[in-house]
């Protein structure tokens, strides 16, 4: 079936997955201060999905379904070795690229050690909520156009992702006060978060090595580095 078919098909229809409107990558911080809230919610939305007929946690392969059956397998799964295509050998870059080996296992080994947190945490996932993929509509509301990426994983991978992309706006800070606000259950937050941001800041980090993009990985070395800091003064 169509990817964008299956999404329909049991996302809420709250989620518009078509929208028309103003790439939120534009927004400027003081233009995403007032809408970050509207932001969270319509992302809440995706996590509201019904997936009680799939099995499993990672990205939907190519007939919608999922390859592993604990979240830790998906995690050790992503960055296995032998995987074949793209990132086949891909630890070469160790050697070949700025991806730093004793960088890359030491965020490596904390995802892992957060992950138990994160177990049992099933909800489909955007999985690809930078802020260049969301479009901000006339109304407010906001829209998710891309779903090439999408899954069955933690709901707080979706907002980890904003927060690498744009460590500035403070989104883990923003969330963890608007689920208070909201009765938004928020057990383990941070252990959950930083397993999460953790997975996508390496994966993000492979990928702009393994293109010789430096500025990037300067960028996403330094959100990573800084993120525990940040996330255990949160309460």
């Amino acid at each position: 079936m169509n990817r964008d078919l299956f999404i329909k098909q049991i996302l809420p229809a709250t989620v518009d997955i078509t929208p028309i409107g103003r790439i939120s990558d534009e927004l400027s911080p003081e233009e995403f201060a007032p809408v970050a809230e509207q932001f969270f919610a319509d992302i809440l939305e995706i996590h509201k999905a019904d997936i009680s007929g799939l099995e499993g946690y990672g990205e939907f392969d190519e007939e919608n379904q999922l390859e592993n059956a604990t979240l830790r397998q998906f995690l050790v799964e992503e960055f296995a070795e032998e995987k074949e295509g793209y990132w086949k050998n891909w630890t070469r870059m160790f050697e070949t690229t700025m991806l730093s080996k004793a960088f890359f296992y030491k965020y490596y080994d904390k995802m892992l050690e957060y992950a138990a947190f994160c177990e049992g945490k099933r909800f489909l996932v955007n999985n690809n909520t930078f802020f260049c993929n969301m479009i901000v509509k006339e109304d407010g509301r906001v829209g998710f156009p891309d779903w090439s990426r999408s899954g069955v994983c933690d709901f707080l991978l979706d907002f980890a992702i904003m927060d690498l992309n744009k460590p500035y706006l403070q989104i883990p800070e923003k969330l963890y006060d608007y689920f208070k606000k909201n009765d938004i259950n928020a057990e383990h937050f941070h252990e959950r978060f930083l397993c999460m941001a953790y997975y996508k800041g390496i994966a993000t980090l492979m990928w702009h090595a393994s293109i010789d993009d430096e500025e990037s990985c300067i960028s996403i070395m330094k959100s990573i580095s800084e993120l525990e800091e940040r996330i255990w003064v949160i309460k």
